[in-house]
C-alpha cells in the first residue's frame, strides 16, 4: 500500500511547520492497527499537512497514498481519509457552501497577499486535479463493507468525479440498496449537492427528492430531503414547511434515543476532541442545521422551526436548537423575543450539556438576552459558593446576566471581586450595567491596588479594572492608577499597552484626576504620547501643552496607530483643535481605512463642514463594515448635515443580514456591535 514512499524527497518538501520528513511516518500511522494511532496520524494531517485548508507541495504528495489507504478493504477508520481527500481537492472551493456573502470588502490587505495567493491558488487547482483522477476509486467506495466510508463517499464521488450521469445513476441506486439508516441521509444530501453544482443536470435530482420529502419514507429521511430541497430548489418545498418538520422531528425523536454521552476516545487530539464535542443526536443536528441554512434570510420560519425544536419533549432536540439559534442569531436581524426566553427556559433543566449550551448562547447576545435574564439570575443564584476558592474565570451564568445589563449581576460580581483572585474580565463587565455597577467601583479600586508592579500578568490584570474604573468615572482610584503608573518597570511585558490604559482611565476621570498632571505630561515625549495628551487633555484642557505631540501623532510615517489615535483626540478636542485642520484633511486621504474615517470624525467635531468629510464616510461605509458603527455614532452628531448620506443608514436599517456577518464576522461581540449601529442609524434619522 506505500509502495514508493520512501522514493519521493519528503525532506525537500514543506508543510504548516517546516520541513515534511514526518509525513510518511504520518501516513503508516493512518493504517496503524492501533486507534490512538491512527487518530493521532489524521490529526498531524489535518494539524500540519493540510493545516487549516492549506495545501502544500507535501499535501498533493500525500495524496496518492491516501487513495491507496481509503481503497484498502478492511482497513478501519477509511471514511475519515475520504473527507481528508475531499477536503485537500476542495481547498479555497465554495462551490458546495452556497452564497458566501457580501464577502470581500476589506480588502486592504489584497495586494500584500497577491503573490502568496498565486502560490496557494496554484496548489489548490493541483489538488482539485489530484482528486479528480483519483475519483474512480470512490466508485468503488460507495458499496464499501464499512458505513462510515459509505457515508463519506457520496458528496466526495459528486464533487471530484467527471461524469455526473453516472454519479447520479449511482446514488439512485444507492438508495435503493443501502440497508444503513445512517448512511440513507449522506445519500440524499449528495443528490442536494449534486444539483447545486450540476444545476443543468438538476431535474431528475430534484425529482427524487420531492418524492423523499413525503411518506412512507421515514422522518429522518424525510428531514434530509427537505432540508436538501430548500437549498436547491426552494419553490418545491410545501407549503406547510414548518409544521411538518416539527411534526417529523417529534416523530423522529419518539423513534430514536441517542446515548447520553457521544462517543469518547481515548487520544489527547483535535480529532479526538472534536469527536467528544459531538452532540448526543449528531445525525439530528445535521439534519436541523442544514435546513436552517438553506433557509437564510426566511428568519420568520427559522424562528418558528426553533420554538417547534425547543418545545420537543427530547433533550437532544432542545440542545440542538439551542446551537442552531447561535447561527441564526449572529447573522440575521429579527425579533427575537419568543426564542431567546424559551433558551433561557433550558437553564432550568437537570441536563448540563443542555443548560451549558443555552449558557453559551445567551453569553453574545448582551443585551438580547434579556428574555432570559430571569432565568439567568435564578442560575447565578443557585451557583456553590465560590468565594472561599476563587476561579480564574468568571462564572458564565454571571457574565451572560451582566452582559444583557440585569442589575441582578452586581451583588454577585461584588462577591468575586472580593476575592483576591479576581477573573480579569470582571472588570469589562461594569461597561453593560451602566449606573447600576458603582457599587462595585471602591472594589475595582482594591484590587488594583494589589496588582503587582514588576508581574508577566501585570497587564492582563490592571487593564481590565483600569477599564471598569474608568467606565464608571471612579476619580479615587487615580493614586492607585499613579502607583502603576510610576512603579511599573522600563522592562515589563505589555508596559506601553499598560500606560495606555491607565491614561485613559485618568481621561475618563476628567479633572478630578489634576494629581495625575505632572506624570501625563512626562509622557508627552514618549511613544504613548497620542494617548497622554488626549488625557491631559480632559484633566487640564491646556491645549497648547497637548496640540504639539497630537500633530507629530498625525504624521503618516507613524504606525501603531498613532495616527488614529491622535486624530480621535483631536476631534475630542472640538474647536480648540483647529490649528489641526490642514494635518487631518492630508489623512482624510491615507491608505488605512480607520485613520480616513477618524480623520473625518475629527474634522466634524472640530470645523463642523460635512464637505470633506461625507465623501470619506460613504467610501469607507462601503468598504470595510466594521467602520460604520463609528461613522454612524457622527453621523448622530452630524444632526441634519449628514443627511446626504443618509441612503447608507437607510439601506443598512433595511438590510434583514447583521453588517459584520456581511463580512464574514463571527466575532463574541457582532451582535452587539449590530444592535449599536441599528441605534445609531434610527437616532441618527430622528437628529436630522
Amino acid at each position: 500500500m506505500f509502495r514508493g514512499i520512501d522514493e519521493v524527497d519528503w525532506a525537500s518538501m514543506e508543510h504548516a511547520y517546516g520541513s515534511a520528513a514526518d509525513v510518511p511516518e504520518l501516513l503508516r500511522g493512518l493504517a496503524s492497527p492501533l486507534p490512538h494511532e491512527r487518530e493521532t496520524a489524521l490529526d498531524g494531517m489535518y494539524g500540519a499537512v493540510h493545516h487549516q485548508g492549506d495545501v502544500y507541495d507535501s499535501t498533493l504528495a500525500s495524496v496518492p497514498f491516501l487513495f491507496m489507504l481509503a481503497g484498502q478493504a478492511g482497513l478501519p477508520d477509511r471514511g475519515g481519509i475520504v473527507e481528508l481527500l475531499a477536503s485537500i481537492g476542495g481547498s479555497g472551493d465554495g462551490d458546495d457552501l452556497g452564497d458566501s456573502g457580501d464577502r470581500g470588502e476589506d480588502g486592504d490587505d489584497a495586494a500584500a497577499c497577491r503573490d502568496t495567493e498565486v502560490s496557494e491558488d496554484d496548489n489548490q487547482r493541483m489538488a482539485r486535479l489530484a482528486v479528480q483522477a483519483g475519483s474512480g476509486v470512490f466508485l468503488d467506495l460507495v458499496s464499501d463493507g464499512d458505513p462510515e466510508v459509505r457515508r463519506a463517499v457520496p458528496s466526495a464521488l459528486v464533487r471530484f468525479h467527471g461524469e455526473p450521469p453516472r454519479v447520479l445513476a449511482l446514488l439512485e441506486e444507492r438508495l435503493r440498496d443501502e440497508p444503513d439508516d445512517g448512511v440513507r441521509p449522506a445519500l440524499v444530501e449528495s443528490l442536494g449537492l449534486f444539483a447545486r453544482l450540476h444545476p443543468g443536470s438538476a431535474a431528475p435530482a430534484v425529482d427524487r427528492l420531492v418524492s423523499l420529502c413525503a411518506a412512507p419514507h421515514d422522518p429522518g429521511l424525510r428531514l434530509a430531503a427537505l432540508g436538501q430541497l430548500a437549498s436547491c430548489a426552494p419553490d418545491r418545498l410545501p407549503a406547510d414547511l414548518v409544521p411538518t418538520v416539527v411534526a417529523l422531528l417529534h416523530t423522529r425523536s419518539r423513534r430514536f434515543r441517542p446515548s447520553a454521552e457521544p462517543t469518547r476516545t481515548s487520544s489527547d487530539t483535535l480529532i479526538g476532541s472534536l469527536r467528544r464535542m459531538r452532540p448526543a443526536d449528531e445525525e439530528g443536528a445535521q439534519l436541523l442545521r442544514t435546513l436552517h441554512k438553506a433557509l437564510g434570510a426566511r428568519t420568520a420560519d427559522r424562528i418558528a422551526l426553533l420554538k417547534g425544536q425547543l418545545s420537543s419533549q427530547d433533550t437532544a432536540d432542545r440542545c440542538n436548537a439551542v446551537w442552531m439559534s447561535a447561527g441564526l442569531f449572529r447573522e440575521w436581524r429579527a425579533a427575537y423575543e419568543e426564542p431567546v426566553a424559551l433558551i433561557g427556559e433550558q437553564l432550568a433543566s437537570d441536563e448540563e450539556r443542555l443548560r451549558g449550551a443555552a449558557v453559551s448562547v445567551l453569553e453574545f447576545l448582551f443585551t438580547l438576552a434579556a428574555p432570559a435574564a430571569d432565568r439567568l439570575a435564578a442560575l447565578v443564584a443557585s451557583a456553590p459558593d465560590t468565594r472561599d476558592r476563587g476561579t480564574a474565570t468568571l462564572d458564565r451564568p454571571l457574565k451572560a446576566l451582566a452582559r444583557s445589563g440585569d442589575a441582578r449581576a452586581v451583588p454577585a460580581l461584588a462577591e468575586v471581586l472580593r476575592h483576591p483572585l479576581v477573573p480579569n474580565e470582571t472588570g469589562y463587565m461594569t461597561g453593560y450595567l451602566g449606573p447600576a455597577a458603582v457599587p462595585l467601583a471602591p472594589l475595582l479600586r482594591e484590587r488594583l491596588a494589589e496588582v503587582p508592579l514588576d508581574a508577566p500578568e501585570t497587564y492582563g490584570r490592571a487593564a481590565p479594572l483600569l477599564s471598569g474604573l474608568g467606565t464608571l468615572r471612579y476619580a479615587a482610584a487615580v493614586p492607585e492608577v499613579l502607583r502603576l503608573l510610576h512603579g511599573a518597570p522600563r522592562e515589563l511585558r505589555l508596559r506601553d499597552a499598560l500606560v495606555k490604559a491607565l491614561a485613559r482611565a485618568l481621561r475618563a476621570f476628567g479633572g478630578a484626576a489634576h494629581e495625575a498632571v505632572p506624570a501625563l505630561r512626562e509622557l508627552l515625549a514618549g511613544g504613548c504620547a497620542a494617548v497622554a495628551a488626549d488625557a491631559l487633555w480632559s484633566v487640564e484642557g491646556d491645549a497648547e501643552a497637548v496640540l504639539p505631540p497630537l500633530l507629530r501623532a498625525l504624521a503618516p510615517e507613524r504606525d501603531g496607530g498613532g495616527p488614529r489615535t491622535a486624530a480621535e483626540a483631536l476631534g475630542r478636542m472640538g474647536a480648540a483643535a483647529a490649528p489641526a485642520l490642514p494635518g487631518l484633511r492630508r489623512l482624510t486621504d491615507s491608505a488605512e481605512v480607520w485613520e480616513r474615517t477618524a480623520a473625518a470624525c475629527a474634522l466634524w467635531d472640530i470645523a463642523g463642514d460635512p464637505a470633506p468629510v461625507l465623501p470619506v464616510f460613504r467610501a469607507a461605509w462601503r468598504q470595510n463594515p466594521y467602520t460604520r458603527g463609528t461613522i454612524s455614532a457622527c453621523l448622530v452628531r452630524m444632526g441634519g448635515a449628514g443627511v446626504p448620506v443618509h441612503d447608507l443608514v437607510r439601506t443598512e436599517l433595511a438590510s434583514p443580514r447583521r453588517h459584520r456577518a456581511r463580512s464574514g464576522g463571527h466575532g463574541s461581540h457582532d451582535v452587539l456591535e449590530d444592535e449599536r449601529l441599528l441605534r445609531d442609524c434610527r437616532t441618527a434619522l430622528e437628529a436630522a
